[in-house]
């Protein structure tokens, strides 16, 4: 009887952790146009955030696209309708509390973390890639693979090394 070979799978790239603290440069919240796609859920947490702050969720903040919705976009700059800017210059997120699970993940994306390349290309765009405190491989592949708020509060109980 002959042992069975175990086929095992090469460690992703950055199995040692990565680097990353926002900043809240805004930077993420800009550009081209794309889509922050929102649950159900979501909205009915960013909605309850702006309603405490005297403000309301309406048409100007969502978008339908297909059977989803999105957060707007400023037509010209692509700015996040929640992007706000301060006089100093400095650009945050007035939902930063409720933002959508979708900016919560970020930078650990599949698409940031194809490749050594992949993540260097977004840190050209993000000032707290690289920085800040290391997130250890189980805490990038909680974010990376969450599909829901709750998936992350595994890092909360998982701290950085």
């Amino acid at each position: 009887m002959t042992a069975a070979k175990v086929k095992t799978k090469e460690a992703p790239w950055y199995e040692d952790g990565l680097c990353f603290e926002c900043t809240q440069c805004g930077n993420c919240c800009t550009g081209p146009p794309g889509y922050v796609f929102v649950t159900k859920a979501e909205t009915e947490r960013i909605a309850a955030f702006l309603e405490g702050r005297g403000r309301r969720l309406g048409p100007e903040h969502l978008r339908k696209v297909g059977r989803r919705h999105s957060l707007t976009e400023d037509s010209v700059s692509g700015d996040c309708c929640f992007l706000e800017h301060a006089p100093d210059g400095k650009r945050t997120c007035g939902i930063y509390p409720v933002r959508p699970l979708q900016c919560r993940t970020w930078p650990f994306w599949d698409d940031n973390l194809a490749s050594i390349e992949s993540w260097e290309a977004a840190a050209e765009g993000c000032p707290g890639i690289n920085r800040g405190p290391r997130h250890d491989f189980v805490q990038i592949e909680i974010r990376r693979t969450a599909r829901r708020w709750e998936d992350l509060s595994a890092c909360r109980s998982h701290s950085a090394t």
